[in-house]
């Protein structure tokens, strides 16, 4: 069993920011920080007050944080980036709301005494004196203090006071993991109500002091313990009045904690078992549970309910199947050919989610060309006639501005010309497009053919293929190609203006230029000619997409497999450190590296002959490295042995906060199962005969700093997580429960036969309700009725399962039959299976049945049909309750 913590972020946009520049504008950018480590960097959006970012990440992170806070800069090229503001939330404030933080914060100033980070290990004894008990505080050491100096370290220092007295430690240079073990000592007097306060400072020659932050004991609990020892997180200073907000601006945001306790594979196989079952099966299965999930999932949980289950699935390798069984279920009850696909249904999310995770390097091959020469050429194009501005475009002679209407026709050649191009790459790439992806579109246009089979509608079937193609997933990531990893940047207006446009133009190649697209904007007109043609082409490419046999979807699949694809690759600055010479920021040299799921390797460029550096098996950590060791930001080490077991530590340089963090991600994800990870390391660098870090002599010391391993970043490359995406699905089908049963009643009750069923031995299943009348599963339930043990029987139901009460205990193991109405004694039943973490209340003993592994009260073998032609009508613990 894990805890698993992660946070939804999405950065929406800022409004009635003050001007830091001397245009009277800003360049305003966020950064995003947990427990004051970096983690995001937004785009910079240039000379604006009112930014909008629109940006979304998903990060996985340690239960034990505290807070994440968001920085809004002023992004200056020749000095410092200017601090705007910040809005701190803290995990207590994010637990608080359920379905997350959404709305408008109010930016505060950042207050450097407020700006504390890192923890103390202290240890504080009451020891017996001469005349009276005294107070011993030793100070030993401190981890991850915040950088006071321009260095990137601080010296620190800690002052302990008590009752008057005030004692100092020495101070450690450079150093934000200094190490003191010193001990200081105060006569405790009685009923002193004064508390301990220990303070760590930065110690600075000219200016005033650096608050590093403070831990305050209460005296009088300590003479009670007689002794503590730990690390204590240094906290702010409360002392200064709250300053007033709403003058830095504000910050629309939308942060979402999700705390999961995922249990072990085996508690989850039933439920997958079963949804796989259903998938196998499609419209022929007697059960309905994906229907159901469909049914009673909310629009605003939709897309991670879609995604979850797509995920499943891909772990299952049955993604192609799920997908055909939602679009069966669409085509099922949808009559005009026009609305297909068009509602924001769990089919259309499902699908939108399997492009982003089988498709994404497709699309990048395919677009990114595209998208770079539109940043690169920076033209201004309009086809609006009634959006033209002619002072934009310069001239076109030496002393004549263009007109209105050359505006137009060059703009309309810009565009054809990239639609073309855009058209041109897209009929290229069949062969390069994923065997899973070509085969889920082959099902796709095969059902849509078969329900609008009639001559006027041959169009369907590839209106329903561009319908996510072009309109979800190409036309998007034109739009914006900073949520689609293909710019680092988001485009300024007149990019983002051209880009909308082409987006526009592909919409309409993609609906097949149907008379409704180009009765929306007549001013699309000259683009025409382009639309047309590309429509012949989409239509080509398509016939040939879908045309893949399954022997060729499984060579290629079995091809792509024995390739191992990267996970990341892309320029990295590499030094490894030898001897004992400096280390300068010059020997970092570039090289093009690659990390797939067998090792990380580099070469001199992309296309050159790739040389292994690291062996994925071999990584024991990887984690930044402080900026003063190298006199260089965004650094990371990855620890790692080599083939003769030796610690190796290999230096490389990212270029942003952005991209180091997503190696480190990649890294993290790759390496997660491997054996000897470290749970300490060193943030600095061995120079010379010590750490830069914490000073210590030894070079095999342990580190002085926790690592990191499980702070991760979601991606769409993501390798799956079985486990997780299991418990998510079951967590959703719990929040649903009262809805399910509802839905059930409705579906298996028919129009004359009334809330009964029959069940599989014969009996009658009555319509879903907790046995014995307990109030809903809130309420003490009843005891069970009397019953004779041994009496003779109806047949049973092949498939029951034990329906245990919360906290109830049976008599003699006895069972009430929900299909007979009936007690079942022990003579009719088999011995219960038992659990190596629990036995069984039935038997008069404590722990509740475990449904997900569900126990048998008699020797027929429970079937996983039951979970799909039965309600949910209870919950124990962790576990589903299903009964006839």
């Amino acid at each position: 069993m894990a805890k698993r913590s992660s946070l939804f972020i999405r950065i929406v946009e800022g409004k009635n920011l003050p001007a830091k520049d001397i245009t009277g504008s800003s360049d305003p950018y966020c950064i995003v920080k947990v427990d004051h480590e970096p983690i995001i960097r937004t785009a910079t959006v240039w000379k604006t007050l009112c930014p909008f970012w629109g940006e979304e990440y998903q990060v996985h992170l340690l239960p034990t944080f505290h807070s994440v806070a968001f920085y809004v800069m002023d992004e200056d090229a020749l000095s410092r980036d200017d601090v705007i503001g910040k809005v701190c939330l803290t995990r207590d404030t994010l637990a608080t709301h359920p379905k997350g933080f959404s709305g408008w914060a109010h930016l505060t100033e950042v207050d450097p005494d407020e700006e504390v980070q890192g923890e103390i290990h202290l240890r504080l004894e009451v020891v017996p004196g001469t005349r009276a008990c005294r107070l011993r505080c030793s100070v030993l050491e401190a981890r991850d203090l915040a950088p006071k100096d321009r260095n990137g370290a601080s010296d620190p220092f800690v002052r302990v006071r008590y009752n008057g007295r005030t004692q100092e430690t020495s101070i450690v240079k450079k150093s934000r993991y200094p190490r003191w073990n010193e001990t200081f000592e105060f006569e405790l007097e009685e009923g002193a109500a004064e508390a301990l306060c220990v303070e760590a400072w930065d110690w600075d020659l000219v200016s005033r002091n650096d608050f590093l932050g403070k831990v305050v004991f209460n005296v009088q609990r300590l003479r009670a313990a007689q002794q503590e020892e730990g690390w204590f997180r240094l906290q702010p200073d409360q002392s200064k009045s709250q300053r007033e907000e709403g003058n830095l601006g504000s910050l629309q945001l939308e942060v979402r904690l999700r705390d999961e306790m995922v249990l072990p594979s085996g508690c989850y196989q039933p439920l997958v078992q079963l949804l796989c079952r259903e998938v196998k099966l499609g419209t022929q299965s007697p059960g309905q549970l994906i229907l159901l999930i469909e049914e009673t999932t909310s629009t605003e949980c939709r897309q991670d309910v879609a995604t979850t289950l797509l995920k499943l699935f891909l772990g299952q390798g049955l993604a192609k199947d799920f997908l055909d069984l939602l679009f069966q279920l669409e085509l099922g009850r949808t009559s005009e050919a026009n609305t297909l696909f068009r509602s924001n249904s769990l089919a259309s999310k499902s699908m939108e989610s399997f492009l982003k995770v089988a498709g994404m390097r497709y699309l990048h091959g395919v677009l990114g060309p595209i998208i770079d020469r539109v940043f690169e050429e920076k033209k201004y194009v309009e086809l609006d006639p009634s959006k033209v501005e002619v002072k934009d475009v310069g001239c076109s002679g030496l002393h004549r501005p263009q007109t209105e209407a050359e505006v137009l026709e060059q703009s309309a050649q810009t565009l054809s010309a990239h639609l073309g191009a855009l058209l041109s790459s897209l009929s290229r790439s069949v062969r390069a497009c994923p065997a899973v992806v070509r085969a889920t579109f082959r099902q796709l246009f095969r059902r849509v053919r078969e329900r609008f089979p009639s001559a006027q509608d041959e169009n369907v079937p590839f209106i329903a293929v561009t319908s996510f193609l072009c309109l979800r997933f190409i036309s998007p990531a034109i739009m914006a190609p900073k949520l689609f990893h293909l710019r680092e940047r988001h485009a300024d207006a007149r990019t983002s203006r051209t880009l909308l446009l082409l987006a526009k133009a592909v919409q309409n190649v993609g609906n097949m230029d149907t008379p409704a697209s180009r009765a929306k904007e007549a001013w699309m007109e000259p683009l025409q000619p382009t639309v047309r043609q590309g429509v012949a082409q989409l239509k080509d490419f398509i016939t040939k997409l879908v045309d893949i046999q399954e022997k060729e979807e499984l060579d290629l699949q079995r091809a792509l497999s024995l390739q191992a694809p990267p996970v990341k690759e892309g320029p990295l600055f590499i030094h490894r450190t030898k001897g004992k010479g400096p280390l300068m920021s010059s020997s970092f040299k570039k090289l093009h590296f690659s990390l797939t799921t067998e090792a990380l390797s580099f070469a001199k460029t992309p296309s050159s002959k790739k040389s292994t550096l690291i062996k994925l098996a071999h990584i024991r950590a990887a984690e930044k490295v402080e900026e003063k060791s190298f006199s260089s930001s965004h650094v990371m080490q990855v620890i790692y042995t080599d083939d003769a077991g030796r610690s190796q530590t290999a230096y490389l340089q990212c270029k942003c906060v952005n991209e180091l963090n997503q190696w480190l991600s990649a890294l993290r994800k790759v390496s997660i199962n491997n054996t000897g990870l470290l749970g300490s390391y060193h943030p600095g660098v061995f120079r010379g005969d010590k750490w830069s870090c914490c000073h210590q002599r030894d070079k095999t010391d342990l580190g002085c700093d926790k690592t990191r391993s499980r702070v991760t970043l979601q991606e769409w490359n993501d390798p799956l997580d079985h486990d997780l995406e299991a418990q998510l699905i079951y967590r959703h089908l719990l929040g649903v429960e009262a809805t399910l049963r509802e839905k059930h009643r409705q579906l298996s009750a028919g129009p004359e036969a009334g809330p009964v069923l029959t069940g599989p031995g014969g009996g009658r299943c009555f319509p879903p309700e907790p046995p014995f009348g307990d109030g809903g599963w809130g309420l003490p339930p009843r005891g069970p009725p009397a019953f004779q043990t041994g009496a003779t029987l109806p047949a049973l139901p092949s498939s029951c399962i034990c329906l245990q009460p919360p906290r109830t205990q049976w008599l003699s193991c006895s069972r009430y039959c929900r299909t007979s109405r009936r007690p079942i004694g022990p003579a009719q039943l088999a011995p219960h299976p038992r659990s190596p973490a629990a036995s069984w209340s039935c038997r008069h003993e404590a722990a509740p049945h475990n449904a997900l592994s569900p126990a048998r009260c008699w020797e027929t073998p429970v079937h996983s049909q039951l979970f799909t032609s039965v309600p949910l009508v209870g919950v124990h613990g962790l576990g589903l309750s299903w009964a006839e």
